[in-house]
């Protein structure tokens, strides 16, 4: 337990009805989640506002509120802080609440549209390798030193983001490697931790249902680089164009990575195959398990975060080289008949071209490749006529199907995709609204050797409709059906 005016440190509030002598139990921002003692945080979310569960809160047990505007009736034996934003608010007293464990190892984030969950993972995997205990926080899953807790989002709310950093701390790690997204960015999610560094990886068309223009998404992850503090380095991709706007007002010490302009961090794809990568990487030609140009600048930017670590060059490489990266991404398996499968969460435009391009780099001869692709319901409603055009422009068949239609119609989602299909690639697109049918249907038109890319939901074992997670999981399908064709 911790008294409130300790909890309160560094949180610059207008009012305060109270004494703030009181001790706290807990924190929380969920209503749900009151027990006597807490301290109940009201923020205003995109879909609910937390200033209408106060009186909820405090019959639960709530003994402090934090608000951004006072409810008409105050109770006397609670206290009532109010702030200019309380997102921000949250995340300044989570911190406090846990003992600030940000500061207690070095933490390293990670974002851009594309290869945050890659590269943090490789940075797990490379860093425990090399004999650190470590912390991971990403899409996929979250990991304390080897311990899975599952994942629900890419960046964890404050709360249960510091209770996790705090756990690491208990666990002796050195490092945590974390997913930034542009959502905690915006809603001040990782206000006041500390970073030791960070990573940009890209930037392209996704979000937009959130951030509404490209700019503000833009804006979102600069605000990251922006609040880095001096002891931090800020490394970026130079061969996108907006690795250098993410530096332009960092107090980090700045780096870069890239494979076609001049950069602090080099490489140079020597062979790319499916079986991996051969670089040419700081003087050193490497073959890493990897497969891809996007692999190669997840690799590059891990090898390069790791040397502005201080870790040493042979090690490094020596362990990167063993490594297989996110569950999900670009996973495949070979077919009796030698036809090739690859699951991939590629969800934006540019990730599926990135994948097919891979696919068409690495193919061997005239083997057709097959797209199972979808896309996701109550999220980013532009990209998708412009996925179904990137995806029927590098593919030989296309099939539109679901991915995750949430509450909307699949049929709908599935016309929105239509539009992006080019009348000279008509008739080579179809339309099955069940997935599992839609990668049924692809094994079947599958000649051997040919190349079926399951796209949009990788490491997912689930499919959302109608709030109800149903399971599903692409890689499952695909072999079951390789079974079938055995």
């Amino acid at each position: 337990m911790m008294y409130l005016s300790d909890i309160l440190d560094g949180l610059a509030f207008t009012e305060l009805q109270g004494s703030a002598d009181v001790e706290i139990t807990s924190v929380t921002f969920d209503s749900r989640k009151v027990k006597p003692g807490s301290l109940f945080v009201a923020v205003k979310g995109t879909l609910v506002d937390g200033h209408d569960y106060i009186d909820q809160a405090i019959k639960s047990g709530a003994i402090a509120i934090i608000c951004e505007d006072l409810p008409a009736r105050t109770v006397a034996e609670v206290d009532f802080l109010m702030v200019a934003d309380s997102g921000k608010a949250l995340s300044i007293v989570a911190a406090n609440f846990y003992g600030q464990p940000s500061e207690k190892l070095k933490l390293v984030g990670v974002t851009g549209t594309n290869g945050k969950t890659t590269v943090a993972t490789l940075l797990y995997q490379l860093f425990r390798d090399l004999g650190y205990k470590c912390g991971l926080l990403s899409t996929v899953e979250n990991q304390v030193n080897g311990t899975v807790i599952p994942s629900t989002h890419t960046t964890p709310d404050p709360i249960e983001l510091n209770s996790l950093l705090a756990e690491m701390v208990e666990q002796g790690c050195d490092y945590c490697f974390m997913e930034v997204s542009s959502h905690a960015i915006a809603q001040h999610r990782i206000a006041n931790l500390v970073f030791s560094g960070g990573i940009f990886t890209n930037l392209t068309h996704d979000h937009l249902d959130y951030h509404k223009t490209f700019d503000s998404y833009l804006k979102a992850k600069k605000a990251f680089f922006d609040g880095l503090p001096k002891t931090a380095f800020a490394l970026t991709n130079s061969d996108d164009k907006n690795g250098n706007v993410m530096l332009q007002n960092t107090q980090a010490h700045k780096k870069t990575y890239g494979l076609k302009t001049m950069a602090d961090y080099k490489a140079r794809i020597l062979e790319n195959q499916f079986e991996g990568l051969l670089l040419h990487i700081d003087s050193e030609e490497v073959w890493f398990k990897m497969v891809g140009t996007f692999n190669a600048y997840n690799l590059l930017a891990v090898y390069a975060t790791a040397m502005l670590l201080d870790q040493d060059k042979a090690k490094v490489l020596t362990s990167l080289s063993k490594l297989t990266g996110a569950e999900g991404r670009f996973e495949y398996i070979v077919a009796p008949n030698k036809v090739i499968g690859i699951v991939d969460y590629a969800h934006t435009p540019d990730a599926v071209q990135n994948v097919l391009s891979t696919i068409h780099d690495i193919r061997k001869g005239n083997e057709k490749v097959i797209t199972v692709i979808g896309c996701g319901g109550d999220r980013d409603k532009t990209k998708r006529p412009i996925m179904t055009r990137v995806a029927s422009e590098w593919s030989d068949k296309v099939i539109l199907t679901a991915d995750n239609p949430r509450t909307e119609d699949p049929g709908q989602i599935i016309k929105d995709m239509e539009e992006g299909v080019d009348p000279a690639f008509k008739r080579h697109a179809v339309s099955i609204v069940d997935r599992r049918e839609a990668i049924k249907t692809a094994c079947m038109l599958a000649n051997p050797g040919d190349i079926i890319l399951v796209a949009g939901k990788g490491h997912e074992k689930y499919q959302e409709i109608n709030g109800v997670k149903n399971h599903f999981d692409d890689m499952e399908e695909l072999e079951e059906q390789f079974k079938l064709l055995s």
